[in-house]
């Protein structure tokens, strides 16, 4: 066990100072994300997210850092409603994505759609280079060309941007809604799909673009439809256009049988909006691709189909961009690569890979396939941007210790060794931390090592030992690595809590096997893993094991429920966003067809919480959103009926349980608006503090 100390001893009688102990604090602590750097090297932009000044919502504004750590960072953009998708062009302009109001629009306009937003190196004012009514997505920019390529929703039955237009306006004020689908899914994540479907659009960055003369009218972008019968299968898909700017290579959705579909590669002239699919690998889903500086090659993920019996895989492979027959990278690698991005000379990549609790930086040789340890850093790292001389990295780093932060990577001194990466001066400080971060592991009965993060209340001790909360995080496909601003384990350290952050089977970053323990089973390893570990930490002397609590969302709220009918050692459970009932979940997630490749119903129905309702003896906060589509509400409202109508717990003669329901009718998978996080961590840790610290305390008068 290692054990890094991160906050100081309290002064006696002393008030708390962190963010961590004022919910209104914590919510208005800037969040960053989103990183890119401009050609030439010099310049790097982040997005920094910010609170309105009425408490409910975040902006987000563009920030620049430079990339040598000498000057502080600086501001960029200011706007009420945010900027994001920073992207250079090859001349060194900026382009972002934002719904500002257009200073050159009529007066009395509506709320406008997302624009694309041109702010010239030169230091003069932004302005709108392309309005759609639908909005206009992410731009993708050409390293060496003035190209740029957009995502825009387009209706199904327009003819052209003007027929399209008189379609939306005319559903708007007829308050149609309504979508007639032929195919499936119909919705993903939080948000329904069509009947609009995105599209690529393209256009040439012109001269007079970027320096308009006096007295014309401001020039914009000339988008042009790459993709005028694409269908859906660019829902949920992502991009990369070559360096010269003639080709995008996409992944595309392709429908199968019984409702399901693949993702496969396809790439498109620019010039002609010419089609030629790439890759189309029966037995996995291709997807996430990155062009190689000298375009010669294509990087992609790799994710085999999975059976009720056999985990995903998730490997690199690559493909001429020209076309040819695509080879693995790195095949006997044991790590589940993401965000590839290659370095200038196109003879190797770097990507980020769970590994052990974190997610360092790899590098990988092509075509030998050969991995290196990038960073030595105990943390997340993302956003990588190579430098044009390939000799630094730039990436946002994360993990228990601090949330998204920018920093430099040494990729010279690298080349002799993992190198711990150094801080950039960063648009907000890292916040103070209430209590202290270690490492704790056990061995299973089985033999297998699990491993977890324990954060604890400065000042814990032998004589002051803490009530102990166990958080189980969701995917199943996961780990607890990095910052995480809505489960964030130093708000109930502030309270005086410590909390253990377990990865059990089926956790990323400890090889396929581990995974595969879990799969198709996940009342068994995951279960008794969590146990395991969790009897590891209570042996301390440092926690008190008679009290204690656990808390998951998602798969971590399944297992919560499955927690809840297997042992009542906990003193409070609380379920979020939770898989209750396997068999009425799997038909109604937004991807059933998934679910279908994960359990067979004989699986589904094993694995199933509900079936053990009866046994549940232990107090259960469940908390939904109606807009949830991953785990449909049904789950949370079939969970609280059968506690209230068939646990151990069931309300009495009078009503009264000590179950409770938190229910958000306008919320998603996760609680997004500030002033719903903060009633949920009110009505959380007054749940806890009631059963486990056997303590009262008023809930939020916001709740009425």
């Amino acid at each position: 066990m290692t054990t890094e100390n991160t906050a100081p001893e309290p002064t006696p009688g002393a008030e708390p100072t962190t963010p961590f102990h004022d919910l209104g604090r914590y919510v208005a602590l800037p969040r960053a994300s989103g990183l890119t750097l401009s050609g030439d090297g010099a310049r790097l932009v982040t997005s920094v997210a910010t609170l309105d000044d009425k408490g409910v919502k975040y902006a987000s504004a563009l920030w620049e850092i430079d990339p040598t750590g000498e000057r502080p960072a600086r501001r960029l953009t200011r706007s009420r409603q945010g900027e994001q998708g920073a992207a250079f062009t090859p001349a060194g302009d900026l382009l972002f994505t934002s719904a500002r109001p257009d200073p050159s629009g009529k007066e009395g306009d509506e709320e406008p759609p997302s624009a694309l937003w041109l702010l010239p190196a030169d230091g003069a004012e932004a302005r709108v280079v392309a309005v759609r009514s639908s909005g206009v997505g992410h731009p993708l920019v050409a390293r060496r060309a003035p190209v740029v390529v957009v995502t825009s929703d387009v209706l199904p039955h327009a003819r052209d941007t003007a027929h399209d237009e008189q379609l939306r306006t005319a559903r708007k004020e007829k308050k149609v809604s309504a979508i007639l689908h032929s195919g499936y899914p119909v919705r993903y994540w939080d948000h329904d799909l069509g009947p609009a479907a995105p599209h690529l659009l393209t256009a040439r960055i012109t001269d007079d673009l970027v320096a308009p003369q006096a007295g014309d009218k401001d020039p914009s972008l000339a988008l042009r439809d790459l993709t005028t019968d694409v269908g859906p299968a660019l829902h949920e898909t992502s991009a990369d256009l070559s360096p010269a700017g003639t080709t995008v290579v996409t992944s595309w959705l392709k429908p199968l049988a019984k409702g399901a579909q693949r993702s496969v590669l396809v790439a498109i002239d620019t010039a002609t909006g010419e089609r030629r699919t790439l890759v189309d690998d029966e037995t996995a889903d291709a997807s996430a691709p990155v062009i190689s500086p000298d375009g010669a090659w294509v990087a992609f993920t790799r994710e085999t189909i999975s059976t009720p019996l056999v985990a995903p895989r998730v490997s690199l492979a690559l493909v001429p961009l020209a076309g040819g027959p695509w080879q693995p990278l790195a095949e006997t690698w044991d790590r589940w690569p993401h965000g590839v991005t290659w370095l200038p000379d196109s003879a190797a990549l770097l990507v980020v890979a769970d590994d052990d609790g974190r997610a360092p930086v790899f590098r990988i040789e092509v075509p030998s396939g050969a991995v290196a340890r990038v960073t030595l850093d105990d943390a997340a790292f993302s956003n990588l941007q190579v430098s044009p001389a390939g000799d630094a990295v730039y990436a946002l780093r994360t993990s228990y210790l601090a949330p998204e932060h920018p920093v430099r990577i040494d990729l010279v001194a690298a080349a002799h060794g993992p190198v711990l990466a150094v801080a950039l001066p960063a648009p907000a400080p890292a916040p103070e931390l209430p209590g202290t971060l270690a490492e704790v592991e056990t061995t299973t009965a089985d033999g297998v090592r699990v491993r977890a993060w324990l954060a604890q209340p400065a000042g814990t001790g032998p004589e002051h030992p803490a009530p102990l909360l166990l958080w189980i995080h969701g995917g199943p496909l996961g780990s607890w690595n990095g910052w995480s601003w809505r489960w964030n384990p130093w708000l109930l350290v502030a309270q005086g809590y410590a909390v253990l952050l377990p990865d059990p089977a089926l956790s990323t970053g400890y090889g396929q096997a581990f995974i595969q323990r879990g799969w198709g089973a996940w009342g068994g390893a995951p279960f008794t893993d969590l146990m395991a570990i969790t009897d590891e930490v209570c042996a301390r002397d440092d926690i008190d094991p008679t009290r204690t609590a656990a808390m998951g969302g998602s798969f971590g709220g399944y297992m919560a429920n499955w927690v809840a009918g297997h042992t009542d050692r906990f003193e409070a459970i609380v379920t979020h966003a939770s898989l209750w009932a396997l068999d009425q979940f799997g038909p109604t997630t937004d991807a059933a067809y998934y679910w279908a490749r994960e359990m067979t119903d004989e699986m589904a129905l094993a694995n199933s919480p509900h079936r053990f309702v009866e046994q549940i003896a232990t107090p259960m906060l469940v908390v939904h959103g109606d807009r949830d589509y991953r785990v449909p509400i049904g789950e949370g409202l079939r969970l609280w009926y059968e506690l209230l109508s068939r646990s151990a717990l069931a309300a009495d003669d009078a009503g009264h349980t000590p179950h409770r329901f938190l229910y958000f009718p306008d919320e998603t998978h996760w609680v997004l608006a500030p002033q719903h996080a903060t009633i949920w961590y009110s009505v959380v840790s007054t749940f806890l503090a009631e059963h486990v610290l056997h303590e009262a305390r008023d809930l939020p008068d916001l709740l009425g």
